[in-house]
Formats: structure tokens, sequence, C-alpha cells
């Protein structure tokens, strides 16, 4: 039995994201330290926060386009889409939100790379079924980075100063105290 060409694009834009996010879960899941589990949950929401955040200010700021391609086109899409003009693709955001997250937290190259090309497959596929331009796959790929480094300079220091004031110590190197001194 012969699958179709309009088959096979609605697996690698649709059916692609389930198994990058069933590998991602795998990954959190069997590649952390059970006690790195609750060091990591607070921390990827956090990048997904921010990261849709950042998705939703871009697309307020900026829509090149009003009408998805298959509209414009007076076809069908060839895969699952929401009603809004398509910018940032949200498949793309989220799918290369997990790439970070994984590689971040795992540090499994092999992983990584496995979720990087089959996020950028399906970011191709959506483009294929006419769901996307090449601009809002690209635009989600970079915003779900933007939004990874944003956290880790601005959020990511306030949770790693936070931890170091529950544990006493102080912003920089310690200095004796100014009585314990030799003058």
């Amino acid at each position: 039995m012969m699958i179709s060409m309009d088959e096979f694009i609605r697996f690698i834009a649709d059916g692609l994201m389930i198994i990058i996010f069933c590998v991602a879960i795998y990954g959190f899941a069997f590649k952390i330290p059970r006690k790195k589990w609750l060091y990591w949950a607070p921390r990827i929401a956090l990048v997904g926060a921010v990261t849709y955040g950042l998705a939703k200010l871009a697309a307020w700021l900026y829509q090149p386009e009003m009408l998805r391609p298959f509209e414009k086109m007076g076809v069908e899409p060839g895969a699952a889409y929401l009603n809004n003009p398509g910018f940032p693709s949200d498949h793309a955001l989220f799918a290369m939100f997990l790439v970070i997250s994984v590689w971040v937290s795992t540090r499994n190259r092999t992983l990584a790379i496995l979720l990087l090309i089959l996020t950028i497959v399906m970011g191709l596929g959506r483009v294929l079924a006419l769901v996307h331009t090449p601009l809002d796959v690209i635009g989600g790929f970079a915003i779900a980075c933007v939004g990874g480094l944003l956290y880790r300079l601005l959020i990511g220091n306030v949770v790693q100063y936070g931890s170091r004031i529950r544990r006493g110590e102080r912003n920089g190197p310690s200095r004796p105290h100014r009585s314990n001194r030799n003058n």
C-alpha cells in the first residue's frame, strides 16, 4: 500500500510534531537524573513562557501576510493550522523550544541533533503543506532561540542569584569582615 504525496506531507507537517514531543519527553524523563527534575522543570517552563510571550509580541508587531499560502492559492490546506495569519509558526516555535530545552538540560548531543533534524523537516513540511511561508517557520525557529537566550541572560541570572542567596552566599568573592583584617 503506497501513501500519497499529500499524506506524506501531512505526516511530516503534523505527525512529526508528535514524534518530536515524545522524543523530548523521553529526554527529560530518562536523560535527566531524577534528583535534577525539580531543578529543570521550572526553568524549562519559564523558557516556554518567555518564548511564547515573545512570539505573541512578534505577531502583534509584525505580520507580513494576512493570508496563509493555501488561502492565497485557493486550495485546501495540507496540514492542521490555527485560524490566524501564521507568523510565527507555532509548530516551529514549540519544536525549536523543545530542541533547546533538551540540549540545555541533558547535554545529550545525539538526542538534540535528532530533534533538530526532525524540527527542520517538520518546518519544511509546514511550508510544503501551504500552511506557512518560509518566513513564518524561520521566524518561529528564531524566536525560540531568542527566547532561550533572553531567559539565560535575564531570568536565568535572577534564578541563580536567588539560589545563591538561599545558600547564604554573597554576590562575588567572599571578603573578610573589617574587624578581622590586619591593619
